[in-house]
């Protein structure tokens, strides 16, 4: 059987399927792995090329999966796919520092690396959002986060302005622009203020 995508991008749907293998979103049975899935979905349909749709299926192996390197990445689907990743890891420390570095790196990210985190920020910001929205109540789900409300979304609209700062002046990636505003407005109606 032939697959919908190039032998690349299904190396990495498999690799993201088994890194992620038994994990879960923050406080929610959905298994992991379905982030990536729709990071990669959002950016094929935006017309994205096979190795940011590879990057955007991998981009959290290195975070969050030990068996995981930068050096692995790199091994198994090459450079370009391996540097965009490593773009996209987060640094280890508090979560102010670790918010602070993602949003001082947006200014430099490579055009993959910004469309790959634009699609990762868009999926958290929608996914956060609909089940707030079926929550009875909201507490319980913000109770997984280390930051209430107010700092989580605070902290969204800052990245949301560095990224489509960036995604505007870019040709081809007007509706990821879009959506993210979109998804941001949705999101800030779960603003305790």
């Amino acid at each position: 059987m032939v697959g919908l995508f190039s032998e690349g991008v299904e190396a990495a749907l498999r690799a993201a399927f088994d890194a992620h293998e038994g994990q879960t979103r923050k406080s929610d049975p959905v298994p992991y792995v379905t982030h990536p899935v729709h990071v990669a979905l959002v950016l094929a349909r935006a017309g994205a090329d096979d190795v940011t749709i590879q990057a955007a299926l991998l981009h959290d192996v290195v975070e969050d999966c030990d068996d995981w390197t930068e050096e692995r990445v790199w091994r198994e689907f090459g450079p370009d796919v391996a540097s965009v990743v490593a773009e996209l890891t987060e640094p280890s420390g508090t979560w102010e520092e670790r918010k602070q570095a993602t949003f001082d790196k947006v200014k430099s990210l490579t055009l993959r690396a910004l469309v790959v985190k634009s699609a990762d920020k868009l999926h958290n910001m929608r996914s956060l959002a609909a089940k707030l929205d079926a929550a009875e109540d909201a507490s319980a789900v913000w109770a997984s986060f280390s930051r209430g409300p107010s700092d989580t979304i605070e902290n969204a609209r800052r990245l949301v302005g560095a990224l489509r700062d960036r995604l505007d002046a870019v040709n081809g990636f007007d509706a990821l622009s879009i959506d993210l505003q979109r998804a941001l407005q949705a999101f800030e109606r779960h603003d305790e203020a």
